[in-house]
């Protein structure tokens, strides 16, 4: 067997069983006091798996509760979220700045503790977690930073990057597609730093596992390539074998099936769903604890000897950040250059000189937007050290196709990630890599195929993580490929994830200011989905390299309006002809508007929205390439396509469509 990494928790080598005992109880009785005080929650997994919890925790993962961000600490992800509990008794136990009396405050408004683990409001939680299978991707996303910043950074003598990403799954994280997706990657790649403990409980919500999950889950994981181990989760000397083992396996990642019971300890309802999702009840409360030889009377019970012992850890592991600040300051005279750049990384604030490096477009040529946004990706990743991404197996169409090294096991530097058709599992990742630190992440697939990865960009959304989508063919225009493949609802029901800007540039110009707008937005603002063209776009001398205002005035003759034509995207260039064609040929004096993005024009002060779209004037059409609902909120009359496509090219749609300028021109002249 390998010998075990160096990096070595420090912790006694034969710690007290007793003590272990006791902090294992101690963990239980938190969450089943906490669930109970709330009347809601799930006391059974945090029961049933508070020993592989306590072990980790305390023999293995190195952190620094004084410290929560320093960069090198092993990162830690509660998958199975409906937990949370566990985690909150963890964090508490261990230093983290989480009082006790936030633990009474379980799931109640303004406490630190809500019912799923959520990033940025609880010190400690790497990542948010509940939706099944998200925190698996996202921790196969850290530990794929990991092992590129380690690549990237590194000097021989000075490893500054040198972590582990844990993880504790459950059956049902198990059962999702998006756990399956990354795990597949994660094995591929061979991210041999990554190490999940399966809370192989078998119980879910509606029963046993039997009802619907009878797979061979290790042998799927030992087909995807991982190191597979199955103990008793019980038992605390079999955990941290498998764990020290797991450790051992540098090039492969490592699931260790951890054999458990739901709500251990508790008389009546160990074992059984009803332990899952609802609070034990007083009685059972009661009962369990004079089962454990706990103080029926006493909640929220911490004893002195777990205080005293874990106090005494938390030197230890500070003991651990120092000896990583002085290995950094001895890497800071040897590579002064790359200890700036590597410090500087940790700030979401990306550099001017990345900025500076998004090309410019002259005006009087056309190019499809997705073909300016892979010049502009070519010139970013020239520029910045840690932008990496890639594409869900559409590289060339998305435009994401670099000529650089790839991600794998034998170039763990590689700035290129090729997912796979793996669009849930790209963005999972995507957000692993973001919230990971030191990296900017970004993940391409065609617009329409953003409703398989929903989910995951829904949780970048609710996490202000950073991710940047690029979203290519955004409508009809795709032709050919049909209905299937031409996106229709996609745009709206992005826009209505909060949080999440979602930018439709009109031509190159606009597409450059797009990737310049993602890039300003870092870890306080959050992810930002820029979609764009398969076909050609005019690029337009009237459009703007800056768009942070999200909307403005890109052309209007002078004189007093008649009324506003509002555009995004391909549609900017045939609603700028026909406002020229009504006041060339009707006489009518026509503002026209491109709107690239929502919700940044929305952000804005209200004088600023005014300007724009005077309040006076109320004849406004609204022209964009999909369904029209929700443009009311800027324009009373909508020029959109509430139905599905079809297969045909992309010219001739866009006349049978009425995606003109003339079609255009006649919807505004019959407005009421």
């Amino acid at each position: 067997m390998p010998a075990v990494p160096p990096r070595e928790f420090p912790a006694t080598s034969n710690p007290d069983p007793r003590l272990s005992g006791l902090l294992v109880d101690t963990i239980k009785t938190l969450a089943i006091d906490a669930v109970q005080k709330a009347n809601s929650g799930h006391p059974g997994m945090p029961m049933g798996a508070a020993v592989m919890g306590s072990v980790l925790w305390t023999r293995f993962l190195v952190h620094d509760p004084e410290h929560p961000r320093w960069p090198d600490r092993d990162r830690f992800v509660l998958s199975a979220g409906h937990g949370s509990m566990l985690l909150y008794a963890l964090l508490h136990l261990t230093g983290y700045d989480l009082p006790l009396e936030e633990l009474k405050h379980f799931r109640q408004w303004g406490s630190k503790t809500p019912g799923h683990p959520e990033y940025g409001h609880t010190v400690g939680v790497e990542v948010t977690t509940g939706p099944l299978g998200t925190g698996f991707a996202a921790a196969v996303g850290m530990a794929l930073a990991e092992r590129f910043l380690a690549a990237t950074y590194n000097r021989p003598g000075h490893d500054i990057v040198d972590h582990f990403t844990y993880g504790i799954c459950s059956d049902g994280d198990l059962m999702e597609g998006i756990a399956s997706e990354a795990a597949s990657l994660a094995g591929h790649l061979g991210l041999g730093k990554l190490v999940f403990l399966y809370d192989d409980n078998k119980i879910s919500i509606d029963g046993s596992t039997d009802l619907a999950f009878t797979e061979d889950v290790l042998g799927r994981f030992a087909a995807y390539g991982w190191h597979v181990q199955r103990i008793d989760g019980a038992d605390a000397a079999q955990v941290e074998a498998a764990l020290v083992l797991a450790r051992a396996e540098t090039t492969r990642p490592s699931l260790i099936a951890c054999r458990t019971v739901i709500a251990a300890g508790s008389p009546n309802k160990a074992g059984t769903h009803g332990a899952h999702g609802a609070p034990l009840g007083d009685a059972e409360v009661a009962a369990t604890k004079k089962a454990m030889g706990w103080p029926e009377d006493q909640f929220f019970r911490v004893p002195d000897e777990v205080r005293a012992a874990l106090t005494e850890q938390r030197r230890a592991l500070g003991e651990q950040r120092k000896a990583w600040e002085a290995k950094f300051d001895a890497y800071r005279k040897a590579h002064p250059e790359l200890a700036a750049q590597f410090e500087a990384l940790q700030s979401d604030v990306v550099p001017e000189e990345v900025l500076r490096a998004i090309p410019s477009f002259e005006p009087g040529t056309a190019v499809a937007t997705r073909k300016a946004g892979q010049k502009i990706l070519e010139a970013l990743v020239k520029a910045h050290p840690t932008l990496i991404g890639g594409s869900a197996d559409l590289a060339g169409s998305n435009g994401v196709e670099l000529k650089l090294p790839a991600q794998s096991r034998t170039r763990p530097d590689g700035r290129v990630m090729h997912f796979g058709v793996r669009e849930h599992g790209m963005a999972g990742v995507c957000n692993g890599l973001a919230l990971h630190g030191g990296v900017r992440a970004y993940g391409a697939t065609f617009l329409v195929f953003s409703d398989f990865l929903r989910g995951a960009l829904r949780l970048s959304s609710l996490m202000r993580a950073p991710v940047v989508y690029i979203f290519s063919h955004d409508s009809f225009w795709v032709g050919e490929d049909g209905p299937t493949h031409q996106p229709i609802e996609q745009l709206m029901s992005l826009r209505l994830i909060p949080d999440l800007y979602v930018v439709r540039p009109a031509d190159a110009r606009e597409t450059a200011a797009a990737w310049r707008l993602a890039l300003q937005r870092g870890h306080a603002d959050g992810a930002t989905a820029i979609l764009l063209t398969r076909q050609d776009l005019p690029i337009m001398a009237e459009t703007r390299e800056q768009i942070d205002e999200g909307a403005y005035v890109l052309w209007q003759p002078e004189g007093p309006l008649d009324g506003i034509l509002v555009a995004t995207g391909s549609e900017v260039a045939t609603a700028l002809a026909a406002a020229r064609t009504l006041h060339a040929d009707h006489g009518k004096r026509v503002r026209v508007v491109s709107m690239p993005c929502w919700e940044a024009f929305l952000a804005q002060p209200k004088a600023y929205q005014d300007s724009v779209l005077p309040p006076e004037i109320s004849r406004r059409l609204s022209v964009e390439a999909g369904t029209t609902f929700g443009w009311d909120r800027f324009a009373a009359h909508q020029h959109g396509l509430d139905h599905y496509g079809a297969s045909a090219p992309g010219k001739l749609l866009a006349e049978r469509f009425g995606f003109t300028p003339a079609a255009v021109v006649k919807h505004w002249l019959e407005l009421p």
